[in-house]
């Protein structure tokens, strides 16, 4: 009778993984001294997604999965962020032409309850 055996990776790479989690975890906490701007923004945003792509491709199995399933799982929030992207800058685009042709919006906003 076949026994089924489940691949065992060795723990060294967790180990390894968290590590490297904790030094992004790091820098990512030292992002919170630096001033506003563009660059605290991209770094933040790039330590999460190393961070996530460490934690899906190490914790999570991903790394020994084929392409194919790769893809399948991957693909969707990839589509869904491009999407996202071009919704963004249609928007832009859009309040950008509304602005240009009828210039800037003479209405009032009024609250509710005062007539």
């Amino acid at each position: 009778m076949a026994t089924e055996e489940g691949q065992q990776h060795p723990l060294k790479v967790y180990w390894i993984m968290w590590g490297a989690l904790f030094v992004l975890s790091g820098f990512s906490y030292a992002t919170d001294f630096m001033g506003d701007g563009a660059l605290r923004t991209f770094l933040i945003l790039l330590f999460m997604m190393l961070k996530a792509a460490g934690i899906v491709l190490i914790f999570m199995h991903m790394g020994w999965e084929r392409l194919a399933l790769k893809l399948a799982i991957l693909g969707p929030p990839v589509a869904l962020l491009v999407l996202i992207g071009l919704m963004a800058a249609e928007g832009t685009y859009t309040e950008d032409t509304r602005l240009e042709q009828y210039g800037e919006s003479t209405l009032e906003v009024v609250s509710p309850g005062h007539h």
